[in-house]
């Protein structure tokens, strides 16, 4: 049997990155791991322990690297949220970024918001009573 274990991005700044991911999105911080000959450090996130087969983020900042090209091939990370309106306002008022207020998708009924991570990676929320059904 296969199970997603988690998905990983480069940060610059792992301490914010850890406070935008715990403090404004609401996930733990499960774990993290410094490696000093290679000079890195690894923190993952997540809403639940890695144990329960839930979607994880791997933030990993390389310590001499202070900028990355994102590129034209990444889309998005998804989240579905029981109520994106109210969970918009929570993250605006938490310092978060909404980069697309929340609303139904053009040319469509799926209701979702985007919000930016402090390096710039985008974040679909999907009200959970559509997230099911596709964007349409």
């Amino acid at each position: 049997m296969s199970q997603f274990l988690h998905t990983m991005i480069r940060v610059v700044n792992l301490e914010k990155s850890i406070h935008f991911y715990t403090q404004v999105m609401g996930m733990k911080l499960l774990r993290k791991s410094e490696n000093t000959e290679y000079r890195y450090t690894l923190a993952f996130v997540g809403f639940s322990e890695e144990s329960t087969g839930a979607g994880v983020i791997e933030l990993t900042h390389n310590w001499d690297t202070d900028s990355y090209e994102m590129g034209n091939a990444f889309g998005h990370l998804a989240i579905g949220e029981e109520d994106i309106y109210g969970r918009c306002k929570a993250i605006e008022a938490a310092g978060g970024k909404i980069v697309r207020a929340p609303g139904p998708v053009a040319g469509g009924t799926t209701e979702i918001a985007f919000v930016e991570d402090p390096d710039g990676y985008k974040i679909e929320l999907i009200q959970m009573s559509s997230a099911s059904k596709g964007l349409g």
